[in-house]
């Protein structure tokens, strides 16, 4: 029995695009998360008296939350499961938001919004696991790409409906929408997510055989039995304990440390693009107004840029189209700042670098999952995502302290497109689905 390679093999049904669909919603809500903390950062800097620097440390609390939720929390869900880890993730966030939209204080908003990033970090670790499995091998690209696409689609809701709100309703508004629509969220989950088909083999909790032929018969594959579940080979309790340090063993190091070289270098220059666009655009001569659209030229890139990979990716090889991606978005990030002269032409680039850099973020998201065998699939995705925050944190920090020392716009798009570049050296030197396969999915196999 290898229920992987069936799934793998079969088309793709209407529950398994539901599944994919469940998660691109989870994904949405991180959107909506951060973009409403952007548009509603001069309301609540008024309102608490904040300084520059203390807006920005507020800023960060949220990225600092998801980047300790991914490294943390995510290793639990190769222990108890990607559902219950999901629905434990959607409940922090939930009661994040309401609790930021009832802060007193800026320390406690600060606090709050940390709650919020340990629930949006786990979230994204084992909602991009989830859709992986749950896809086909031919259309996973495709999965992950929607999956990746909820960003920009959750950052658009999102801005649309702080906008709306700010002005008759006050910025606490924006975070009550946000944990109402979080929690409705939970509701839905509690009722349609399933667990991880590989995780139940692997781990093989209380009526795991019961629980594998119900989603089996959701997916149009016959039933198994409990001797054949019992006969199929499981990964060593060394590569089931969701231990991190498993992800630097012998046969995992090199793999590992390669994707979270890419990842770090990724986002690096992801939020970069994203965080600082507009403000460098006014510094090289722009109005505001123009760098405002050309931002959002960059979300609207972003959006399609995510599907692109995935269509592109379910008819070629994904490493390959992502190294291609990588290797485009650096190109395009010099291309895009030395061509602000011309504003239209700065215009239709700005889109194509959002679709680019985007899409490396979906690819990343693809990639990695066959990185790993099924049972630290979560832990090694987790890690990953959260090195990569690193990468985010970092980024704007380190930005505007090199634009205080004199670095201009176009030196400082030029040294996030090498940073991003680094992650297609390191991509070129991953092997995925082969180093970090253990004995018993090879001879499955």
């Amino acid at each position: 029995m290898n229920l992987r390679a069936r799934i793998d093999a079969a088309a793709m049904t209407p529950y398994q695009w539901m599944v994919v669909a469940l998660c691109v919603l989870l994904n949405c809500l991180d959107g909506f998360d951060v973009m409403a903390m952007a548009f509603t950062a001069s309301s609540l800097s008024e309102d608490f008296s904040l300084s520059g620097s203390e807006l920005g440390v507020l800023l960060s609390a949220g990225l600092v939350g998801m980047a300790v939720g991914s490294l943390a929390l995510a290793p639990i869900a190769d222990v108890i499961g990607r559902r219950p880890l999901i629905l434990i993730s959607v409940g922090l966030a939930t009661v994040g938001m309401l609790l930021s939209a009832a802060a007193p204080t800026a320390v406690l908003l600060g606090l709050a919004r940390v709650v919020t990033g340990l629930g949006v970090g786990g979230i994204l670790a084992s909602t991009n696991v989830i859709a992986s499995e749950y896809a086909s091998a031919r259309w996973r690209g495709l999965a992950i790409g929607l999956y990746t696409a909820g960003y920009g689609i959750g950052a658009t809701l999102g801005g649309v409906a702080a906008r709306a709100m700010l002005t008759d309703l006050g910025w606490r508004s924006v975070f009550v929408a946000g944990g109402v629509a979080t929690g409705a969220a939970l509701v839905l989950l509690l009722v349609l997510l399933p667990e991880s088909v590989d995780f139940l083999v692997q781990r093989r909790p209380r009526q795991a055989v019961e629980r594998i032929n119900r989603i089996l018969g959701r997916l149009g594959h016959p039933a198994v039995t409990a001797e054949t579940l019992a006969a199929t080979p499981r990964a060593t309790t060394r590569h089931r304990s969701g231990n991190p340090g498993v992800l630097l063993s012998a046969d995992l190091r090199r793999s590992t440390l390669l994707i979270w070289v890419a990842f770090l270098a990724t986002m690096f220059g992801f939020y970069f693009v994203n965080s600082w666009t507009p403000q460098l655009l006014v510094t090289s001569g722009l109005s505001e107004a123009d760098a405002v659209t050309a931002g959002m030229m960059l979300a609207l890139g972003g959006t399609a840029g995510s599907v692109l990979y995935g269509v592109v990716a379910s008819r070629l090889d994904s490493r390959l189209v992502l190294i291609g991606f990588t290797v485009l978005s650096a190109v395009t990030m010099v291309v895009f700042i030395t061509s602000t002269a011309l504003l239209t032409v700065a215009l239709v680039i700005g889109v194509v670098v959002g679709a680019l850099i985007n899409g490396c973020i979906a690819g990343l998201y693809t990639i990695t999952p066959a990185v790993y065998g099924a049972e630290i699939r979560s832990t090694g995705m987790g890690w990953a995502i959260g090195i990569g925050r690193i990468g985010a944190i970092l980024s704007p920090m380190l930005a505007g302290r090199l634009l205080d020392s004199s670095w201009t716009p176009v030196n400082l798009y030029v040294g996030a497109a090498v940073v991003v570049a680094i992650s297609a050296v390191a991509l070129v030197f991953l092997r995925t689905g082969q180093i970090a396969r253990t004995a018993p999915d090879m001879a499955s196999a």
